[in-house]
């Protein structure tokens, strides 16, 4: 497996046999991926992941090829050329075609043949090519079972079709050819009445090599409501001389051989490999889809935060009143309250009064509002009010997505046990300001609002890769374990919700952790589980300085030696790199008994110990205008954020009602085959405006500026 393994990934025997030991040990992939590189050859997250899967999907062929033999053994039809095929196979469908012929609990019509005694006419059949002498051999087949030579003859044409159907040769190459030439094709439902949303597909066909993910998951979803009718089809001549090419050094054709090839074909053959493509192509749509949430969650979860400022959040509503909450420059709860500056109340005068004095007397520097509902006529009405009353204050849009879930969880009631849930829904959408990580990882990230197609997709897929993103995001960030809530502390690597309540309630009791060694002190968390969370959770005031980086507990001897190597003094770390001009890391890393790639990170903390992977994101823009769509025309340059990235382009916030859409083609200059190879959900870009359609308050824009 190993071998397998080091092949595949093009990686060297020995790291994957320490990386899978690494694994099975318990070890997390954030631990792994950040402090055992010299084991793993500095394997990142996403590469260690895909290893793991692959393993556990050998492991799991390895278990299905033991039941199989099993399976077939007990019918005592297992031999020796089978257990070997079986064996030797190397995917989990192979076996399956070899366990096929077997598998059924019910007598086929082949089996009935078979136990009739008319094998050998079979045999026969396929060795003759003269029907006048086959129908006289049936005739040696005669008993009170079998009253005719007809029938001896279709009874043993029988046999010869579900050899055919099984034959693996055969399965193969008709799944290459619906590999390569199969087209699907989508047609309207017959009792579908009106206009619906899938009327590009109500006459549809493409070849299934080439059409993209979002087309299938929305051809399937058609399908799934009953507004179309979909089937995946090859040239059926092809496919029936395809069989007769495999067949043709085994078999002599006659028009019983024929003929069983053809029933064979569009009796077992076709609908099976039918039904297995359309799950493969399905399959593969839901892998992309879910890698572009992957993609998207990734990016929005990695928004810096907004340091040092207080924020008013707004939660739009028409009919109920828009709710806001002021918090300050932590997410502490100041003030909150509902206002009515849009219809049908319309009380702007009232709405203004009530939150300026909300800004003055919090001190509040900007306003976040929620991209629901009344979005727009909220963000009219602040950016009016802020010109009108000339305000010191700015504003920004923000994805409200899970805002409403979060209201209603058990974590929203634990930290805000007196407020309706509608208030709460404000304070998350300001504190998404504050620190977007704290606050989502709060919700459940398939409820965050990235990607398209989420309830076509492998739900249980789905929710385990967004965990991964968010655990790998929340150690890539690390957390200061004395300000942390237990959401994002159950996402440290070792760490989970009751162990992270218990840290919490261990701080409470007893104030802040001074270092990290107070972790043990923690009911629950013993030596392995320390060994894998330390590193992650950091102390910014305590008495351990390196605490407060990266650098694991393990490897503190380890940096005091290079300290007095160097000669350097531990509140001077800064310097690492002057220290270390003209010297050789190979040779001190030597002498301090430590891998050369964990001494590469010691001195990368110590020069830049409050570096943040966010840092490098584009951060969230702030405004005081407003711009209306009647002000837009082609060919006009504006800035705006990603909001959305889609196999077919991407969204862009201008600050307008709907966001406005760069298709994939206007994306660059040549051919990409995603919208992912140019843009990531959170960049700031420039755009040109291709296209103003006002009556559906569309924007066509594109990057080629």
């Amino acid at each position: 497996m190993v071998d397998i393994l080091a092949k595949e990934f093009n990686r060297q025997a020995k790291q994957i046999d320490n990386l899978l030991k690494l694994y099975l040990e318990g070890n997390t992939v954030p631990f792994i991926a950040r402090y055992r590189k010299e084991m793993t050859g500095s394997m990142d997250e996403n590469e260690i992941r895909a290893i793991i899967e692959r393993y556990e999907y050998i492991v799991n062929l390895e278990k299905r090829k033991e039941e199989v033999i099993r399976l077939i053994d007990e019918k005592g039809k297992l031999t020796d050329e089978l257990k070997s095929n079986i064996i030797n196979a190397v995917t989990l469908k192979e076996v399956e075609d070899y366990y096929a012929p077997y598998k059924s609990k019910r007598k086929t019509k082949a089996d009935i043949a078979r136990e009739l005694g008319l094998g050998g006419l079979a045999d026969f059949i396929k060795s003759c090519n003269n029907k006048e002498i086959i129908f006289g051999e049936a005739l040696k087949y005669l008993n009170e079972n079998i009253t005719s030579e007809q029938d001896a003859v279709e009874k043993a044409q029988d046999i010869i079709i579900e050899e055919i159907g099984h034959n693996i040769d055969i399965k193969n190459r008709i799944r290459e050819i619906f590999k390569n030439e199969g087209v699907i094709i989508s047609l309207k439902a017959n009792d579908v009445q009106g206009r619906t949303v899938f009327e590009d597909y109500y006459d549809y066909e493409e070849k299934i090599k080439n059409i993209p993910s979002h087309r299938v998951l929305a051809i399937f979803r058609g399908e799934r409501q009953k507004v179309l009718k979909v089937k995946i089809v090859i040239d059926e001549e092809k496919g029936v001389n395809a069989i007769k090419n495999i067949l043709n050094s085994n078999v002599v054709f006659n028009e019983i051989i024929e003929s069983a090839i053809v029933k064979s074909f569009k009796r077992m053959i076709l609908p099976s490999i039918e039904l297995e493509v359309r799950g493969e192509l399905k399959e593969m749509a839901e892998e992309k889809a879910i890698k572009v949430f992957e993609d998207n969650l990734k990016n929005i979860l990695l928004t810096p935060p907004v340091k040092g400022k207080r924020i008013l959040g707004i939660d739009p509503a028409f009919r109920t009143g828009c709710k806001y909450a002021c918090i300050d420059e932590t997410g502490k709860l100041l003030g909150y309250g509902v206002v009515y500056p849009v219809e049908p109340q319309k009380k702007i005068d009232e709405s203004e009064t009530v939150l300026i004095e909300s800004i003055k007397k919090y001190k509040i520097n900007a306003i976040a509002i929620g991209n629901g509902t009344a979005s727009r006529e909220v963000e009219e009405f602040v950016a009016n009010m802020i010109e009108k009353h000339n305000l010191n204050v700015e504003y920004t849009i923000v994805s409200e997505a899970g805002a409403s879930v979060y209201s209603a969880s058990k974590i929203a009631n634990e930290e805000f046990p007196d407020l309706d849930l509608t208030i709460r829904g404000a304070i998350s959408i300001a504190r998404r300001i504050i620190d977007p990580l704290s606050e989502l990882v709060k919700i459940e990230p398939k409820s965050i609002g990235v990607g398209m197609y989420q309830h076509d997709v492998n739900q249980i897929r789905l929710s385990e890769k967004l965990k991964f993103v968010v655990e790998d995001v929340v150690n890539s960030v690390g957390v200061d374990i004395n300000t942390a809530g237990y959401a994002i502390l159950g996402y440290i690597s070792g760490l989970n919700t009751s162990l992270a309540k218990k840290i919490v309630q261990f701080r409470d009791e007893n104030g802040k952790f001074r270092n990290r060694k107070e972790l043990l002190n923690v009911s629950g968390i013993g030596e392995n589980i320390y060994r894998q969370c330390a590193g992650f959770l950091k102390i910014y005031d305590g008495d351990e300085i390196l605490d407060r980086m990266f650098i694991h507990p393990e490897s503190y001897d380890a940096t005091y030696k290079l300290f007095d190597y160097l000669s350097l003094a531990p509140d001077n770390h800064k310097m690492i790199k002057l220290a270390l001009k003209g010297k050789s890391l190979s040779e001190i890393a030597k002498k301090i008994n430590i891998g050369i790639e964990t001494l590469k990170d010691i001195v990368e903390n110590l020069e830049k110990p409050d570096v943040d992977v966010r840092d490098n994101m584009a951060p969230v823009i702030f405004k005081k205008g407003v711009i209306d769509i009647n002000d837009l025309h082609e060919g006009m340059i504006l800035q705006g954020k990603i909001s959305n990235v889609v196999d077919f382009g991407a969204f862009v916030d201008l600050g307008l009602k709907n966001d406005g859409l760069i298709h994939i083609s206007e994306m660059a200059d040549r051919f990409i085959k995603h919208p992912s190879e140019v843009v990531e959900l959170g960049d700031i870009v420039s755009v040109r405006i291709i296209k103003v359609d006002k009556e559906r308050g569309r924007v066509s824009l594109s990057l080629k500026i």
